[in-house]
C-alpha cells in the first residue's frame, strides 16, 4: 500500500454507542445511485480496466486443486487478451488483477505460480466462512498462511460479538488477528447479511478499524445476503468518518454476488462519489469475485469490436 497502514486506536466505546444510521436516507441514496449513475460508453473501457486491477480473483471451492490454482494465477497475470490491450493502447501498462485469493492450504501453490509478479496472494483464514472455531486455531491458521507467503489475510469476525453488543471482545479478537498477520494486510469480513441491522454493520466497521483492520469487507460470499448498496454506504461512510477523525485510511471490499461488468462500474462510481478517486485504486478498493472478470473481458471485447465474444474466444479464469 502506498499510504501508511492503519495502526488502530484504543477502543472508543462512546463513539461506537453514539453511531447511528438513517435507514430511510441510506436506502434512498442507494436506490438513486443504481438508477442514475452511468458511465458513458467512451469511458467505459477505461473504467472496466480499472475494475480489473481491483479484483481479488478468487477460488474458494471444495474441489479446488493445484490445477485450478495454476489456471487462476495464469489468468491473474493476463486478465485481458493482449490484442485487445494493444488496440486500446495500454499493452505497456502491465494490467493485472489486484490479488489472487485462495484457501490457506493453497497459498504455497499460488505463491509459486505468481513468482516474478507483483500480484499478492490473499488467503481466507480464521475459520472461514463461519468463524466458529477456537481463537487459538484461527490465529494459527493466519500465521501458517503468512508463513507460506500470503501477503493479505481475509479473516471473518465472530458475529455473536456484534449481535450481543460485545464490542470489547470483537476489538480484542481483531487486534489479536492483526498481530498474527504481522506485515500481511488484514481484511476483516463482517458477514453483513448475518448482522441484523445497519447500525450493527456501522458499529462493527468502526470497531474493526479501531483494532487495526487495513480493509473492511462486506461478506464471505457464502451468506444468503452479500454485498448490497445500503450496507456499502454504511461501511463507506464509517471509513470516511474514521479517516476524518484519525487521519488513517482504510480500504473497502464488497464481495458476493458481483458478477456483471456493469455492477463493477456501479461500485467504482459509489467509491469515487463518497470517498474520492483514491478509493478507486487497488490499495484501497477491492472487488471480491470469481466470475466477474469473464463478463468484464466480454464487455471490453465489445468496446473494441462492436460485438460480443463467444465463450471459446476468452480464456477461462
Amino acid at each position: 500500500m502506498v499510504h501508511p497502514r492503519n495502526p488502530g486506536i484504543p477502543l472508543d466505546l462512546e463513539w461506537v454507542a453514539q453511531s447511528r444510521v438513517n435507514l430511510a436516507a441510506t436506502k434512498r441514496r442507494a436506490e438513486q445511485h443504481l438508477v442514475r449513475r452511468s458511465i458513458k460508453m467512451e469511458w467505459q473501457a477505461a473504467w472496466l480496466l480499472r475494475a480489473v486491477t481491483c479484483i481479488d480473483l478468487t477460488t474458494l471451492a471444495g474441489d479446488d486443486t493445484e490445477a485450478n490454482v495454476k489456471r487462476l494465477c495464469f489468468k491473474a497475470k493476463s486478465p485481458i487478451r493482449k490484442d485487445m490491450l494493444q488496440t486500446m493502447g495500454v499493452a505497456n501498462k502491465n494490467i493485472t488483477v489486484g490479488a489472487v485469493c485462495v484457501y490457506p492450504n493453497r497459498v504455497k501453490e499460488a505463491v509459486t505460480n505468481l513468482k516474478g509478479t507483483n500480484i499478492p496472494v490473499a488467503s481466507v483464514a480464521a475459520g472461514f466462512p463461519a468463524g466458529q472455531t477456537l481463537l487459538k486455531h484461527r490465529l494459527e491458521e493466519i500465521e501458517q498462511a503468512v508463513d507460506d507467503g500470503a501477503k493479505e489475510i481475509d479473516i471473518v469476525i465472530s458475529r455473536p460479538f456484534v449481535l450481543q453488543g460485545r464490542w470489547s471482545d470483537l476489538y480484542d479478537e481483531v487486534k489479536a488477528m492483526r498481530k498474527a498477520c504481522g506485515e500481511a494486510h488484514l481484511k476483516t469480513i463482517l458477514a453483513t447479511g448475518e448482522l441484523g441491522t445497519l447500525e450493527n454493520v456501522l458499529r462493527a466497521s468502526l470497531v474493526c478499524m479501531m483494532a487495526g483492520a487495513d480493509v473492511i469487507k462486506t461478506s464471505t460470499g457464502k451468506e444468503g445476503v452479500n454485498a448490497t448498496f445500503p450496507v456499502a454506504l454504511t461501511m463507506i461512510r464509517a471509513i470516511r468518518d474514521y479517516h476524518q477523525r484519525t487521519g488513517f485510511k482504510v480500504g473497502f471490499k464488497p464481495a458476493g454476488g458481483i458478477r456483471a461488468a456493469k455492477d463493477s462500474l456501479s461500485w467504482l462510481a459509489i467509491m469515487k462519489e463518497e470517498l474520492g478517486d483514491e478509493w478507486t485504486q487497488p490499495d484501497l478498493f477491492r472487488l471480491g469475485a470469481s466470475s466477474l472478470l469473464t463478463d468484464i473481458e466480454r464487455q471490453i471485447y465489445h468496446c473494441n469490436t462492436g460485438r460480443y465474444a463467444a465463450a471459446h474466444q476468452l480464456a477461462m479464469s
